[in-house]
């Protein structure tokens, strides 16, 4: 058995940015590493130059992703189903980053944002083996928060607590499914003999807006065998 720390993960708007250059902006369709490493750091209070803490909850952490296609609330005294839905939204940029080769002087480009709306996610949070911040540190700070934690982007709050509940279990599947009975596919880095992503999302932390890939496992039905 292991201890997990479980989070939540609802606003009625969020952005999980994929790696790409200035102009478009797509959304994973649900966190990304890097976005749940940044706001693990922001309650921690770990700012964006400090390099050493930064690795050090990196190499402390390992995630599982449990995304809710549909939330339930409430309208005129009834539950209503509400999906997840992704929309674009068209910018304009003074001064951007062109394909990292520095700032462009004077000059404004064109970008398309992706968002996602009515989205709903369960992580499942546990420490690697050469873990140096507990999951009793984490759960401390995810329930009294140095910085604000947002999703994705600053103007963006939750819309519930962010601390969900620790759990102990045989592993990430099944302690998102007490967790989150009616979830959908988890996607997780806990390997298993499942259907595979590779996403460019591992930060590297000492070269900042540069990322290294990993696999993530899906697991998908309400099966925890699967």
């Amino acid at each position: 058995m292991r201890a997990y720390l479980i989070l939540k993960l609802q606003g009625p708007m969020q952005a999980w940015g994929e790696h790409t250059f200035e102009g478009a902006r797509p959304s994973a369709n649900f966190p990304t590493r890097s976005a749940l490493l940044g706001l693990l750091g922001a309650c921690l209070g770990i700012r964006r130059s400090d390099y050493s803490h930064l690795q050090e909850l990196s190499d402390s952490v390992c995630f599982a992703v449990c995304r809710e296609d549909r939330i339930l609330v409430k309208r005129s005294g009834r539950k209503v189903s509400l999906p997840m839905l992704k929309f674009t939204d068209y910018h304009t940029v003074l001064n951007a980053r062109e394909d990292y080769i520095g700032l462009k002087s004077h000059q404004t480009i064109q970008t398309w944002r992706e968002y996602l709306f009515d989205a709903a996610f369960t992580i499942a949070i546990w420490n690697t083996d050469e873990a140096s911040i507990t999951l009793d540190a984490l759960e401390q700070a995810i329930k009294t928060p140095k910085f604000t934690p947002y999703l994705g982007r600053r103007s963006w709050p939750l819309s519930r607590p962010l601390f969900g509940a620790r759990h102990l279990a045989d592993n990430a599947v099944a302690a998102l499914r007490r967790a989150a009975p009616e979830c959908g596919a988890i996607y997780s880095e806990a390997p298993g003999d499942v259907r595979t992503l590779r996403m460019r999302d591992v930060p590297l932390v000492r070269q900042p807006r540069q990322f290294t890939s990993r696999h993530v496992y899906v697991y998908g039905g309400t099966d925890v065998s699967e």
